[in-house]
């Protein structure tokens, strides 16, 4: 599985380094929020890697729920993937603290091709989402996040199959919507899976931001334009050490 390098430990009591996460988010995501640099303060461990590693474990399951209930820092915490058969279970910190809940029901699949491709496809498009689907919707209903101080927060995500016997599963983008009431505005961004052209399941993602602000285009754009400098510097340093 692909995941070896971004944890240590056995696979019921893990712990992530900063360094760890930090390389899932920019090499595995493209996700380049500066909350997942190693030197961030407020460093936290990106949600897609918990997401990742739970179907690692416990496989795929026809109908799955995650909520993020709480971010893992860098301050030294273990996780604790509980072995059970339960259609709902927490995974909790060393501290005490809920980090993720789970809740699964329906008929499962272990194949490991299969989580390793599902993984991939939707933490790529996860990842995808600042700023190329988020910017976009946000500016349709002329709201924007605080550039200041910028609080977004992924909240959840659902899978659900209609069948459970596909290969190669891969995710295509449905329409994003978002709510805002406020200063507080909850975005969607829909997916559906499909193998061999056929559709086999639906999901979505779910953010809320908090801080809502009438939309500036010029302070946006610099916001993006820093956003993807940081990206490309990143890129181009991994270019060069690998000598290319």
């Amino acid at each position: 599985m692909y995941l070896k390098d971004f944890y240590s430990g056995p696979n019921d009591s893990i712990s992530i380094s900063a360094e760890q996460g930090s390389l899932f988010a920019k090499d595995i995501a493209n996700d380049f929020n500066p909350l997942h640099d190693v030197e961030s303060k407020r460093f936290c461990v990106p949600g897609d890697l918990l997401f990742a590693l739970v179907l690692d474990k416990y496989g795929v399951s026809k109908r799955m729920h995650f909520t993020f209930s709480g971010m893992l820092g860098n301050g030294g915490s273990t996780l604790n993937l509980p072995e059970t058969n339960a259609d709902q279970f927490d995974v909790v910190a060393s501290n005490g603290k809920t980090i993720l809940k789970v809740e699964r029901s329906g008929e499962i699949n272990k194949n490991e091709s299969v989580i390793n491709a599902l993984s991939r496809n939707y933490v790529a498009f996860s990842g995808h989402n600042f700023p190329y689907v988020l910017v976009p919707l946000m500016a349709k209903e002329k709201v924007m996040i605080n550039i200041a101080r910028p609080f977004v927060i992924y909240e959840s995500m659902t899978l659900e199959f209609e069948q459970m016997d596909f290969t190669d599963p891969q995710i295509e983008m449905l329409d994003p919507d978002i709510e805002v009431k406020g200063k507080r505005a909850n975005a969607y961004f829909r997916f559906q899976i499909k193998s061999a052209d056929k559709v086999v399941g639906k999901g979505f993602k779910k953010i809320v931001i908090s801080g809502v602000r009438a939309y500036e285009e010029e302070p946006m754009q610099e916001f993006v334009d820093n956003y993807l400098a940081r990206k490309n510097s990143y890129l181009d340093s991994i270019s060069a050490n690998k000598g290319v």
